[in-house]
């Protein structure tokens, strides 16, 4: 049946365009701190069954084999990879990397709602809170910590406490406790933009605990943590889901050119 062969490869270059997207995406974010890349699953869909495997022949014996066409394939998911990014060393004292598992809580200030991310790009807003470094919102870290006006340093160990040097004070001060979260299945978590995730039921409730403890990562101040994408393996991977899409072009045009030839039988 020449016409579902047209269908068919619809689906198929259907799905590839989706991956395509989700290449494009892989590497528009290349150099976007903290990014996760994507990747594109498949699925076959319902099978044309002709005959079921097992059916009695003509001597009452049991065939090895049946007799199915498929009708093409869909994509059924994307999953974010969430290995380490290379850590660059930015030497900028409100920078932190996180090497290992987790993320940092932040406040969205318009729907009070905690929401998480791998970027640290910190900055200081003007009531001297640490904020995530966006011209857009400002999301203030949760729990929450502010920083003296006359800071001279800020030191931001490892385990996330926040201690800072003030004129005439030879020890650092502590300011308060940066707090990670992590989940049980983080490919779950809702992406919003602007580097930011949502728990959902997927996800699973956020386990909050300071960096280094169960689990958790450690942080790492005037490093931020790059994009995970690696440039060769999309554009191997987008060579390929071209040459996968021109297949289906070509099936498509196979499929035509067979109804063409059904139709002009009736000329001779």
């Amino acid at each position: 049946m020449s016409v579902q062969t047209l269908y068919t490869a619809a689906t198929g270059m259907e799905a590839m365009e989706t991956k395509l997207d989700v290449i494009a995406n892989n590497l528009a974010n290349i150099n976007t701190t903290g990014f996760k890349k994507d990747r594109a699953n498949f699925e076959d869909l319902l099978y044309r069954t002709e005959v079921y495997p097992g059916v009695q022949d003509a001597n009452q014996t049991p065939t090895a084999v049946g007799t199915q066409v498929g009708l093409g394939v869909r994509v059924t998911s994307t999953q974010t990879d969430h290995s380490q990014g290379t850590l660059q060393q930015t030497g900028r004292e409100l920078d932190l990397a996180i090497q290992g598992k987790g993320f940092l809580r932040v406040l969205d200030p318009s729907s009070q709602q905690t929401m998480y991310t791998r970027a640290g790009n910190l900055d200081i807003n003007a009531n001297g809170q640490l904020v995530i470094g966006s011209a857009q919102v400002g999301r203030l870290l949760d729990p929450p910590i502010t920083i003296p006006q006359d800071a001279t340093a800020i030191q931001i160990n490892a385990n996330g406490e926040v201690m800072t040097r003030v004129p005439g004070q030879v020890e650092l001060a502590n300011q308060g406790q940066l707090q990670m979260a992590q989940f049980i299945n983080p490919d779950g978590l809702l992406k919003v933009g602007e580097n930011m995730y949502l728990q959902t039921d997927a996800s699973g409730q956020e386990q909050v605990a300071n960096p280094g403890d169960q689990g958790l990562g450690t942080l790492r101040q005037g490093n931020l943590e790059a994009s995970n994408v690696q440039p060769v393996q999309e554009l191997i991977d987008l060579i390929t889901t071209q040459r996968a899409f021109e297949l289906n072009s070509q099936a498509v045009q196979a499929g035509d050119q067979i109804m063409q030839n059904i139709t002009n039988l009736r000329r001779f």
